[in-house]
């Protein structure tokens, strides 16, 4: 296999056309191995001055996993409303529904040279800012840390932050990402997360892109 190439190739045989997905990478496996799936890709497009989002779904069975293969040079602001499209039509789905199957971003492992996998088949996702009352932590494009209230962090720090506050009423703890940073850079983020904030909580189910 050549995944840690970082380029997936597709091949449309109906058009006789080949498209690429560039990746993202990283130097850990937060899954290594994801049997009976189906991929969904989304190609990165130039359109005159205008960069597209193109989904192809056509592999895509309900009752399966599915793998989101995205180009890491497409912004958030265009990906994550082909993502809610669907997610939302395997949420919605009621004859070929499985309940056990999950979704998948994938990315390259550079160090194990091997595709990988990041869940998030329990994120809901919203195009817009968080409601009042909530405790946001900011994702900026291009920053190495994150924003929490006026405070700039380390993403490793952000429970004992979070914990170390007395308030009167604990709010909800919500993570709110730059809608225009690239999709490899939220994977990127989303990989830190992984390993030294969520697997700590119970569930952080929704996620903001604004």
């Amino acid at each position: 296999m050549k995944y840690f190439a970082l380029i997936i190739v597709f091949l449309l045989f109906s058009c006789g056309k080949k498209e690429d997905v560039l990746l993202p990478k990283s130097n850990v496996s937060i899954v290594k191995d994801v049997q009976d799936h189906s991929p969904i890709y989304i190609f990165f497009k130039v359109e005159g001055k205008d960069t597209i989002a193109d989904l192809n779904r056509k592999s895509a069975i309900i009752s399966t996993n599915w793998i989101f293969n995205i180009d890491k040079r497409l912004p958030l602001k265009l990906v994550m409303p082909q993502v809610i499209k669907m997610q939302d039509k395997k949420r919605n789905e009621k004859m070929h529904q499985n309940e056990e199957s999950e979704n998948y971003y994938s990315y390259a492992d550079s160090i194990g040279k091997n595709l990988a996998f990041l869940p998030f088949t329990k994120v809901f996702y919203r195009m817009e800012r968080p409601s009042q009352g909530s405790f946001v932590v900011y994702f900026k494009k291009g920053k190495q840390q994150v924003f929490m209230g006026n405070r700039e962090i380390k993403i490793a720090e952000i429970l004992k932050h979070f914990y170390s506050i007395k308030f009167e009423k604990v709010p909800d703890l919500v993570f709110l990402f730059d809608k225009n940073m690239s999709y490899g850079e939220y994977i990127q983020y989303k990989i830190q997360l992984h390993k030294e904030v969520t697997h700590n909580l119970d569930k952080l189910p929704m996620e903001f892109i604004f």
